[in-house]
């Protein structure tokens, strides 16, 4: 036989065993992991840039992150991915190791996107109504595209994953209501429109995840 032929076949094994090409119902290939990934990231981090546009935020870790730049200054990038480091032990214990490499990539690639994101797009000017409805649904575009591919953006998310998957208690109910506690706390460094649009951009987004994520009908999660 053709050496040429045994050194394609031998490749061709070692693909299909590192699972690369081999897509099923119920498996995500890793290359297919890394744009998903890469994709919902970044799709994320533009919805946090257009809140922030407006000067609005929204919930969970990204919203104390917020709440931290605007009322001390902090990076919110840096603050983003320094308060989901403690969530990554129930991540590891509970939904396991590969859910949360796969978040602690996301998480990092979010972080880095969000700050980097006025270097190649500039919103001189854009209404807080539109703002929070854009802003949300492109948050929620980016966390589906995330937990398609086994992964969330950390924090209440990880926690509102667990509870789905444990008790079958709807991700984006979880999430919500702990974003209108951590949205409670903005009186205290913003203004009352700005919670406002800030509490609709997140309703928008935790609706969005609530309707179009459920694990029983995405068979691939």
């Amino acid at each position: 036989m053709n050496s040429s032929a045994v050194e394609t076949g031998d490749m061709t094994q070692l693909i299909n065993a590192l699972g690369f090409w081999n897509t099923t119902a119920t498996r995500h290939t890793p290359i297919e992991d890394v744009q998903g990934i890469f994709s919902g990231s970044l799709v994320a981090a533009l919805g946090l840039y257009v809140l922030a546009s407006a000067g609005l935020l929204t919930g969970s870790t990204a919203g104390v992150a917020f709440l931290l730049h605007y009322a001390f200054g902090v990076n919110f990038g840096l603050a983003f991915f320094l308060l989901n480091l403690p969530f990554f032990y129930l991540s590891w214990k509970r939904l396991g190791i590969a859910f949360t490499i796969k978040t602690f990539i996301a998480i990092g690639l979010t972080s880095v996107l969000a700050d980097v994101q006025s270097r190649f797009l500039s919103i001189s000017s854009i209404h807080p109504a539109w703002a929070a409805l854009l802003g949300g649904l492109l948050l929620g575009f980016g966390l589906l595209a995330l937990y398609r591919h086994r992964a969330s953006l950390g924090g209440v998310g990880i926690l509102g994953i667990y509870l789905q998957e444990r008790f079958g208690i709807r991700a984006g109910l979880v999430q919500l209501v702990i974003d209108m506690c951590v949205l409670a706390a903005a009186f205290f460094v913003t203004t009352p429109p700005v919670v406002f649009y800030s509490v609709l951009g997140a309703v928008v987004l935790n609706l969005f995840v609530a309707i179009n994520h459920r694990a029983d009908r995405y068979i691939a999660l």
